[in-house]
């Protein structure tokens, strides 16, 4: 999305340590500042969350150790046929060189009571966009990333970046 939008990136993989915390922005934010310690220039980093309201939000900003650790199967399991409403957030942080900015992209929707599909990875056989009957991983790479949560935090962040180039 970004290379196509006419914004070059470059990839790092750097180590830190990352806290825990309640929510996806803090954590986040405190990626950023610690790498903006490492990284002299500007960059950007994201987190994404998986939260279901039944669960009172969790797995929330745990969601990628929760996955490891007790996965889809283990999701299904703690709802246990609740109607299981839920949001994947993500949050891009940009650091400027001198700020911090963040950009915030949600896709609401239902957790299905079985995995359907291959597509994807991670949450997304069981996740069910509002205004869909398939899962995530049901949809094809084309149609989920025209909706994700991903796609409409980097949408409005290369929105920015377009617009503060003078």
């Amino acid at each position: 999305m970004m290379n196509a939008s006419g914004v070059d990136i470059m990839w790092k993989k750097m180590s830190y340590e990352e806290i825990q915390e309640d929510t996806t922005e803090a954590i986040s934010l405190d990626s950023a500042r610690k790498l903006s310690l490492m990284i002299q220039e500007p960059f950007f980093l994201e987190d994404t969350g998986l939260y279901i309201d039944d669960l009172g939000g969790f797995p929330g900003p745990y969601s990628s150790y929760v996955f490891k650790t007790i996965g889809n199967q283990g999701i299904l399991k703690l709802l246990a046929g609740i109607p299981g409403r839920a949001s994947f957030i993500t949050v891009v942080t940009y650091f400027t060189g001198k700020e911090f900015l963040q950009f915030r992209g949600e896709l609401k929707g239902n957790i299905s009571n079985i995995p359907i599909g291959n597509e994807g990875f991670g949450y997304d056989p069981i996740f069910i966009p509002d205004g869909y009957t398939q899962t995530l991983g049901e949809l094809g790479v084309t149609d989920k990333n025209r909706i994700s949560h991903r796609s409409k935090a980097v949408g409005k962040f290369v929105e920015y970046l377009k617009s503060s180039v003078i």
